[in-house]
């Protein structure tokens, strides 16, 4: 199983900083939420790990190797990536979307095999996408059409998925059903996560180890319990918040704190 070894790495867009000192090693298996506020770099992180950028300085290994010398051909049969939103401007269905999962596994002039068949009906059947296959995307609801994002990202049959906010516009159920998915393919097939979420509780909920960014550089990384610390979440969003122990073994849920102590101040 593939891992990525993230050292020193700091990228510039058009001469400003947007990360300055990042490292992280991230193992085969894990399931890591990428924290911080918008703007902090999370999402310029999801296009390092997946080669899409390259670092201004430092390095990123795949398994040892640069992962800028990695065949994109290859890179794309290892990391799958869930972008925050994919326009798709034509009425592609469901199949037709996640069958393009296959691509990196396709050769020149050569069509569908069997295995290219199986590979998309079990990311479907994993997905519980099956019964959309038909419909087309744009009419699908937000976790509907999640999910099938999902499903083509599956298809590619990737080591390590990448996702951008998954759960970004989606109701509270919704919410619970794709990062319910996410946990049991990261259980049941060893795939390993890395997911930026804006939602600390959700994060705290569904992720074995957090990192939250701060000023283009790690701030803290480790358990729910470890990072969700008041000191820490307050450096990193630069505002006031209450830690409530949920006990149970349950992660600590995070709260802002309101200027409005009192429930009938101020109306």
């Amino acid at each position: 199983m593939a891992t990525i070894c993230v050292s020193q790495v700091r990228f510039d867009y058009d001469g400003q900083p947007i990360l300055t000192d990042i490292s992280l090693d991230i193992c085969a298996g894990e399931r890591i939420a990428i924290l911080g506020p918008n703007g902090v770099g999370k999402t310029t992180l999801l296009k390092l790990l997946s080669g899409a950028r390259c670092p201004s300085s430092g390095s990123i290994l795949l398994d040892g190797r640069k992962l800028h010398t990695v065949p994109r051909s290859e890179l794309a049969r290892k990391i799958a990536v869930v972008p925050q939103d994919l326009a798709i401007p034509f009425a592609f269905t469901a199949r037709e979307i996640v069958e393009l999962g296959r691509t990196p596994h396709l050769g020149l002039l050569r069509g569908f095999r069997s295995e290219d068949r199986r590979a998309v009906e079990q990311a479907m059947q994993l997905t519980d996408t099956t019964k959309l296959g038909g419909r087309v995307i744009n009419e699908l609801s937000g976790g509907e059409r999640q999910r099938v994002i999902i499903a083509m990202a599956l298809a590619q049959e990737p080591e390590i998925l990448l996702l951008d906010e998954p759960t970004h516009l989606l109701d509270i159920t919704r919410q619970a059903e794709i990062l319910d998915l996410i946990t049991e393919l990261n259980r049941r097939r060893g795939l390993t996560v890395v997911a930026a979420i804006h939602d600390l509780n959700l994060a705290g909920r569904y992720f074995n180890r957090l990192v939250i960014l701060h000023r283009g550089a790690v701030l803290a990384e480790g358990t729910p319990e470890a990072v969700l610390r008041a000191n820490i979440v307050e450096e990193a969003y630069g505002g006031h918040v209450e830690i409530v122990q949920s006990g149970n073994g349950r992660p600590p849920i995070v709260l802002p704190v309101s200027r409005f102590h009192d429930r009938g101040k101020g109306q």
